[in-house]
C-alpha cells in the first residue's frame, strides 16, 4: 500500500499550531459558546442557574469542570426543539435518531454549522489520504442519520466526486465500485464486511479493486478488524469519529500516516475524560468516558455532553491536536456477565483469531434460573463448513474468550450468511433476558 500523507502546506494552520495557540483559541471560543448557550437557550440558562454556574466563571479551560453535564436524556426530555439556541427559522437542516429505544433525539444546524461541518469532513478526508478529484463512494446512510449527508458535503468541499449510493443494495454497491473505480469508500466497518462477502460471491478479487482508502465509523471496531479489511482489499482502513449530538462524523479523524488513534479537531470541540461513576475529570492517558463541549456550534451548542464512549486522551502525533484512542466500547453497551465487564469489541477480536470463522457475529444474552448466559452467534468461513470444522472452531473461540475476556460462553456456529447483516450500524447485542 502506498502512503498518502498530505504535504504540510495542504493542512489548515491550526492542525500544526502549538499547544499554546490551540489552547488560546479554545478558551476564546469556549467563552463565546457558554455565553451563547446561556443567553439563547432557556434549557441551558435554567441548567446553569440550578448548578450555580455562569459563563463569567470560565477563566481557564479547566474551569469547564464547574459547569453541568448534558446527556442524551436531555434531548429526549426537550423533544423536539427545546434545546436550540437560535430561532427555529434560522435552522437549515434537522437530523435525528431513529427513536427505536424511546423518543428520538433531534439536532439542528444553522448555515454556519453546516459550513463548519463540511470543512471538518473535508479536513478529515484529507487526513485519511483523500485528495481533490478523487471519486468517493459514500455508503453511509442518507436521511435523518448524519453520516450520509455529513460525508457528502465534506467530500464535495474537498473537491471529490461523490457517488451518493447510501446503504443497502450490496450487489449494486460492488457493481458501481467496479464500474466507477472510486479511490475512497466511506461506510460502517460492519457493512464493509458485507461488501467484501459480495465481492467474493461474484468471484471478484477485492485486492484488484480501485479502492485505496476506507474511512470507517459510526460503530466501534478493532485493530484486528482493520488488519482483516486492509489485507482483503490491499487498502488503508482509517477511523472517523463523531456523533449527531456534537455534529455528526468528523469530530475526530485518524491520520493515514500514523493510524494511531483519532485526532480531535480541537478548534471546534473541547474533549474531557471523566470517571463515568464519580464524574471526576481524569488526566490525559487514563481510560474513562469521553465528554465534549462544542466551541462553535450555533444551532445546538453542547456543554459537557456525555458521549458514553470509553477511551483515553493522548498527545498529538501527525497533528498538534490531541488524539483519542480507538473507542473500546460504550459505557451503556458494556455487558456485566457474572461480575465480568465485557464489550462486543473484545468478542470481535477473539473471533478474528479463528481462521474457521467469518467476522459476522451477534451476542445473545439469556437467563437460566438466576444465571445469565452469553451465546455468541457466528458464521463458519466458507471453506470450513463441515461439522467437525465447526466444532473445532467453536471450541477454539470459547477458549479464546475464556482465557482473554474471562467469561464462559456458548458458541453457535451458523452457515455462511446465517447471522443477520446490517446495512448501517451493526446490532451486536440481543438481550433476551426477562425484563422483570
Amino acid at each position: 500500500m502506498e502512503h498518502f500523507a498530505p504535504p504540510k502546506s495542504a493542512l489548515d494552520s491550526i492542525e500544526v499550531a502549538s499547544r499554546d495557540e490551540i489552547g488560546a483559541l479554545q478558551l476564546e471560543r469556549m467563552k463565546w459558546s457558554l455565553t451563547h448557550a446561556y443567553e439563547n437557550s432557556p434549557f441551558y440558562r435554567e441548567r446553569f442557574d440550578a448548578h450555580g454556574a455562569h459563563p463569567g466563571d470560565l477563566k481557564t479551560l479547566a474551569d469547564i469542570a464547574k459547569f453541568p453535564f448534558t446527556g442524551k436524556q436531555d434531548l429526549r426530555d426537550t423533544y423536539p426543539f427545546g434545546m436550540f439556541a437560535v430561532p427555529r427559522t434560522q435552522l437549515v437542516r434537522l437530523h435525528g435518531s431513529s427513536g427505536t429505544t424511546g423518543k428520538p433525539t433531534v439536532v439542528g444546524y444553522t448555515a454556519g454549522d453546516i459550513d463548519h461541518w463540511a470543512n471538518l469532513i473535508a479536513r478529515s478526508i484529507r487526513a485519511a489520504g483523500g485528495r481533490p478529484g478523487d471519486i468517493l463512494h459514500n455508503a453511509y446512510g442518507y436521511g435523518l442519520f448524519t453520516g450520509g449527508l455529513g460525508a457528502h458535503y465534506g467530500a464535495e468541499r474537498l473537491g471529490c466526486t461523490v457517488v451518493p449510493i447510501s446503504g443497502g443494495m450490496t450487489e449494486r454497491q460492488v457493481t458501481l465500485i467496479n464500474d466507477f473505480q472510486p479511490r475512497i469508500i466511506m461506510v460502517t466497518p460492519s457493512y464493509m464486511l458485507s461488501i467484501l462477502d459480495e465481492f467474493r460471491r461474484q468471484g471478484l478479487d477485492p485486492r484488484q479493486s480501485s479502492l485505496e482508502i476506507g474511512i470507517f465509523g459510526a460503530e466501534p471496531w478493532t485493530n484486528s478488524m482493520r488488519a482483516e479489511i486492509e489485507e482483503a482489499f490491499d487498502m488503508h482502513a482509517v477511523d472517523i469519529y463523531g456523533l449527531s449530538e456534537i455534529m455528526g462524523p468528523g469530530v475526530a479523524q485518524e491520520c493515514v500516516e500514523t493510524k494511531d488513534g483519532l485526532h480531535v479537531w480541537e478548534d471546534h470541540f473541547y474533549p474531557e475524560i471523566i470517571d463515568p461513576v464519580t464524574h471526576e475529570v481524569l488526566p490525559d492517558g487514563e481510560l474513562g468516558e469521553l465528554v465534549f463541549t462544542t466551541l462553535t456550534k450555533e444551532g445546538l451548542p453542547m456543554v459537557r455532553y456525555r458521549t458514553r464512549d470509553l477511551t483515553r486522551l493522548l498527545p498529538g502525533t501527525a497533528r498538534s491536536m490531541r488524539r483519542i484512542d480507538k473507542i473500546t466500547g460504550r459505557s451503556d453497551d458494556m455487558i456485566i456477565l457474572r461480575g465480568v465487564n465485557v464489550f462486543p469489541t473484545q468478542i470481535e477480536e477473539q473471533i478474528l483469531k479463528c481462521r474457521g470463522l467469518s467476522p459476522h457475529f451477534q451476542i445473545e444474552l439469556t437467563r437460566s434460573g438466576r444465571l445469565d448466559i452469553m451465546t455468541v452467534h457466528v458464521e463458519a468461513a466458507v471453506e470450513a463448513t463441515e461439522a467437525n470444522a465447526r466444532a473445532l472452531s467453536a471450541k477454539e473461540l470459547a477458549h479464546h474468550i475464556k482465557s482473554v475476556v474471562g467469561v464462559s460462553t456458548r458458541i453457535e456456529v451458523h452457515d455462511p450468511q446465517g447471522v443477520a447483516r446490517s446495512e448501517g450500524k451493526a446490532k451486536r447485542l440481543l438481550d433476551n433476558r426477562p425484563k422483570s
